[in-house]
């Protein structure tokens, strides 16, 4: 073992036109115009990491950016599992017109919202479930390697909640704004006298211009 495996988290780009809409699996683009905000993330992000994105269009163009940027990062593996939170046939829908084509559904949803999946979708809890166990697999494999995931707002949350146990409904209190940065650290000696593997959380929704690589180091 090798001491400690770090994941670099970061959610991808903003999509264009999302205020209120649940984009989940839709396969949209996204704007990656902020050069001022892919040149701070290519300083930040270690050089010659193991490389992830998710299958979605959204989190390989933002990727693409930070190396335009100047990142110096190995060819992105693809990891299904960390693909965002399937919404179903809400996909593409603002909430009040999920409300409008199904009102029984969307009453049954917002009784347990991070249990129930909706149409045809799945839950908040069953996506936390994917993330971890992908995490902790690859966690094995690139032991003692510097990970650079770009994900989703969903897929990021359940890696917080995964390092931090925390439950889904607390889960949902943890904000991801797109290209901020979230490192977690698997410690394979474990913390506070620990022999077991353990999470730390080094940050959780850093902005990546306000802060500096010697602040997550």
């Amino acid at each position: 073992m090798s001491g400690q495996t770090v994941w670099w988290w970061v959610r991808h780009a903003p999509v264009p036109d999302a205020d209120g809409k649940l984009n989940g699996r839709r396969d949209v683009p996204c704007d990656v115009s902020d050069d001022r905000a892919f040149q701070a993330l290519a300083a930040l992000l270690p050089h010659a990491a193991v490389t992830i994105t998710s299958p979605l269009l959204r989190t390989q163009q933002t990727l693409a950016a930070i190396v335009a940027a100047g990142a110096v990062l190995a060819d992105p593996l693809v990891e299904a599992d960390f693909v965002e939170q399937s919404f179903g046939a809400w996909e593409g829908l603002r909430w009040a017109e999920m409300q409008q084509r199904d009102p029984a559904a969307y009453a049954a949803f917002w009784l347990d919202p991070t249990g129930n999946a909706p149409p045809g979708g799945e839950s908040f809890a069953e996506q936390m479930q994917r993330t971890a166990a992908a995490i902790e697999r690859l966690s094995r494999r690139f032991d003692g390697h510097d990970i650079v995931c770009v994900s989703h707002g969903g897929s990021i949350r359940a890696a917080a909640a995964h390092a931090l146990a925390l439950s889904p409904r607390q889960a949902m209190g943890l904000v991801i704004d797109n290209l901020s940065i979230t490192r977690l650290s698997r410690l394979d000696d474990g913390l506070l006298g620990s022999v077991d593997a353990a999470w730390r959380a080094d940050c959780i929704n850093a902005p990546c211009r306000w802060i500096r690589r010697a602040d997550v180091c």
